[in-house]
């Protein structure tokens, strides 16, 4: 009875979404109480389960996504985006472009969310690749892999930030076994990928000489724009911080929790959780993008309110996401699946991923597929005892496939690359489907040596 009203609340949120148009957010709250009513639970305390999910998702992830954004509207508005894509250029040259796009990109997907990236990079690839002579998709290819790959995998990224909180995993942890996920995974569906991509579909890598999707586009002199050490240091300082402190705490306290709680250890607990480490980054970028740049308060205060505009739908709908997953707890649909799968000879890590991957290819949203894979996930790994960290990139591996109509990457993509609709679906949903599975690849390998 569970599966069959959850089968039709997935229906009915892909119609509201799809079909109807409704905002999202909106319709993951209205399909939240028709599954709570529909699960049989006492409409008395629906209200209450939509508010606990919220409440429990937001605490941490508004703050780690809030100063994610303003570190990087920051970085961007100083031209440190810039000079760290141009300063890798010239070091790996132009027979090397594609690594260099691929290091660039991988370097700003951690401390930017994809849309932005997407707008950011666009323009500064484009250009390259006229000054190359080389068609635009050979260079695009590489750099939306990369931003793809690090918003699935890497924290402080919303998706794998809100799933390893919402699985009470280690985020420091997440991170670090992240990176080796993910490193060979944009390897795969970045420059291999788009050697495959030229030969299916050459059509696609005309050489174009225009963008129509961008109108004016900022410009930097490179000498007017940070130096390239403090700007990849300003990226890169919440993945150094909270790197560092689960090494720390990997090497010096390990499995001993009382231990981390005193003295020096405690410490470095603090600067390695993600509120700390984001607080500390966020006013460093504020020195070194802001002040050091000699721009006012007024200039910097504007960027960071320009910024939280930019997420204010995202926290939203991850918040959705997260009351629809509380009602599928509530209502028992996890118990339910912790029968199903109490038989089933299959590894916990590929049921995680095929969970995401379906309600990917129904919902669109990456977000909002990680975010319920999470809730139905948490009773699988409570039974099997699975490594928390291992489900929170696997379900990100699978909240990325076949991204399609449904999806406003599909549409970004489409509209930035000047492509048709068919060739949008031979390049870009190939591509999503190709990291996904690579990266699932990666997830359990890495698993077999860890665990």
């Amino acid at each position: 009875m569970q599966f069959i009203v959850l089968a039709l609340g997935i229906a009915i949120l892909l119609f509201l979404i799809i079909r109807v148009k409704l905002n999202t957010f909106v319709a993951l709250i209205t399909t939240a109480v028709l599954v709570a009513l529909g699960l049989g639970m006492n409409p008395y305390n629906i209200a209450d389960t939509i508010t606990k999910g919220i409440g429990n998702s937001m605490g941490e992830l508004a703050i780690v996504f809030g100063f994610g954004a303003m570190i990087g509207r920051l970085v961007s508005e100083a031209g440190g985006s810039y000079r760290i894509s141009q300063t890798l250029i010239g070091f790996f040259g132009k027979k090397r472009l594609q690594l260099a796009i691929v290091v660039a990109s991988f370097i700003i997907g951690m401390s930017m969310f994809f849309e932005v990236g997407l707008v950011l990079l666009t323009p500064i690839v484009f250009s390259i690749a006229l000054e190359a002579g080389v068609p635009f998709l050979y260079l695009g290819l590489p750099m939306v892999a990369a931003l793809s790959t690090t918003q699935a995998f890497l924290p402080p990224q919303p998706a794998p930030t809100a799933v390893a909180t919402a699985l009470s995993a280690n985020i420091g942890q997440v991170l670090l076994y992240g990176i080796i996920v993910a490193i060979p995974t944009v390897i795969v569906a970045g420059p291999l990928f788009t050697k495959l991509a030229q030969r299916y579909a050459p059509e696609a890598f005309g050489y174009k000489k225009e963008l129509p999707a961008f109108g004016e586009i900022k410009q930097f002199n490179l000498e007017d724009t940070p130096k390239f050490g403090i700007s990849i240091l300003t990226s890169l300082f919440p993945v150094i911080f909270m790197g560092a402190a689960t090494i720390y705490q990997l090497v010096v306290t390990g499995a001993n929790a009382s231990a981390a709680k005193h003295g020096f250890n405690a410490y470095m607990s603090m600067i390695g959780s993600p509120v700390v480490a984001m607080l500390v980054s966020l006013l460093f970028a504020i020195w070194s993008m802001g002040i050091h740049q000699k721009r006012s308060m007024k200039q910097i205060g504007d960027a960071l309110t320009e910024s939280i505009k930019s997420i204010a739908m995202l926290l939203m709908i991850i918040s959705g996401g997260s009351a629809f997953k509380q009602v599928l707890l509530d209502g028992g649909v996890g118990d339910a699946i912790q029968h199903l799968v109490a038989g089933v000879n299959l590894s916990p890590l590929i049921l995680a991923w095929l969970i995401a991957v379906v309600l990917r290819i129904a919902l669109g949203s990456a977000a909002v597929a990680s975010m319920t894979a999470a809730g139905l996930v948490t009773p699988l790994m409570v039974a099997t005892h699975a490594d928390p960290a291992m489900l929170v990139l696997a379900i990100g591996a699978g909240s990325v496939a076949a991204s399609h109509v449904n999806d406003a990457g599909f549409w970004m993509f489409q509209e930035y690359f000047d492509l048709t609709v068919k060739q949008t679906l031979a390049i870009w949903t190939v591509l999503e489907t190709v990291l996904s599975v690579v990266g699932l690849i990666c997830v359990l390998i890495l698993n077999a040596i860890v665990n």
